[in-house]
C-alpha cells in the first residue's frame, strides 16, 4: 500500500500542478509587489495623485514581517498541496492539449469572478468575533497597506484563500496552464489590492464591475465592511459595504444604487 501511495508522487502531473502552480504563484507575487512596494516606500511626486490613503505607514511595521510571512506561508501551502496530491490527483486539473485562447479567457474569468463571490463569505465568516481574534485580526496590523502585505496573514487564512482560488480550476477541469495564468493574475490581484494605490490603468480596471485597488484599501482604513476583494456588487446586495463607501459605488456604478438601498 505505501508503494502504491508513492507512486501517485511519481506522475508527472504532481510537479506540474501542485509543485509548479505554489511556485508561480509565489513568484509571480513578489515580482508584482516588489515594484509597487519600492512605489510606495519610494513615494515618487507622479504617483501621489494615484494614492488612496493620506495616511503613511511606519516601514519597520511591514517590511520585515511581511517579507518572512511571505516565505513561510508559500512554504506551508507548497507543504499542504504536496500532502494533498492524492486528492487533486483526482480533480480533473489536466496536462492534455492546450485549449482555444479564447477558452482559456474565458475560464480565468469565470475564476476571477467565481473567487471573489467566495471569498467575499470567507472573509466575512473572518469578521466574526472568534475567528478574527484568532485567525484574521493578524493581517488587520496592517491599517495603511503595502503591497508586500499581502501575503501577510496567518497561515491557515493565507491555505484558505489558496484553497477557495482552487475552486474553479477544479470544477472545469481546467488545463494546467490555465491554472497558471489564473494564479499568477491572483497574485496580481493580492499585490495590487495591497498597493496603496489606486491605478486607473491596471488590468482589474477592464472588468466589469471591478472597484480595483480602492475597495480592499477601504477595508483595511475601515475594518468593517467592504468583504469582497475587488468586486462591489457583492457587498452592495448583502448591506456589507464599508461606511461611506456606498458614495463611491454609486459614482462608479450608478445601476448598484438599488442594491446598496
Amino acid at each position: 500500500m505505501l508503494e502504491s501511495w508513492l507512486g501517485l508522487y511519481r506522475d508527472p502531473m504532481f510537479l506540474w500542478f501542485p509543485v509548479a502552480s505554489v511556485v508561480i504563484s509565489c513568484g509571480a507575487f513578489i515580482a508584482f509587489a516588489g515594484p509597487l512596494t519600492w512605489s510606495a516606500a519610494a513615494a515618487p511626486a507622479v504617483l501621489e495623485r494615484y494614492r488612496i490613503q493620506s495616511r503613511r505607514p511606519r516601514p519597520q511595521q511591514l517590511l520585515g514581517p511581511s517579507f518572512r510571512w511571505w516565505l513561510a506561508n508559500n512554504a506551508l501551502l507548497l507543504a499542504a498541496v504536496v500532502l494533498s496530491w492524492p486528492l487533486l490527483q483526482l480533480s480533473g486539473v489536466h496536462a492534455g492539449p492546450l485549449p482555444a485562447w479564447y477558452v482559456i479567457a474565458g475560464q480565468v474569468l469565470f475564476f476571477i469572478y467565481l473567487d471573489d463571490f467566495l471569498y467575499y463569505w470567507m472573509h466575512r465568516a473572518m469578521h466574526t468575533n472568534w475567528l478574527y481574534k484568532r485567525i484574521h485580526g493578524w493581517h488587520h496590523r496592517i491599517v495603511t497597506p503595502w503591497a508586500i502585505t499581502g501575503h501577510y496573514m496567518h497561515p491557515l487564512e493565507y491555505i484558505a484563500t489558496g484553497t477557495l482560488a482552487l475552486a474553479g480550476p477544479i470544477l472545469l477541469g481546467a488545463h494546467v496552464v490555465t491554472l497558471w495564468i489564473w494564479f499568477a493574475f491572483r497574485q496580481w490581484e493580492a499585490a495590487e489590492g495591497h498597493c496603496g494605490y489606486e491605478f486607473p490603468w491596471t488590468p482589474t480596471h477592464f472588468l466589469p464591475l471591478n472597484d480595483g485597488a480602492i475597495h480592499h484599501d477601504a477595508h483595511h482604513a475601515k475594518v468593517k465592511g467592504n468583504y469582497a476583494g475587488f468586486f462591489p456588487w457583492t457587498d452592495a446586495l448583502f448591506g456589507t459595504l464599508a461606511r461611506d463607501y456606498d458614495r463611491e459605488v454609486v459614482i462608479r456604478h450608478p445601476w448598484l444604487r438599488a442594491l446598496s438601498a
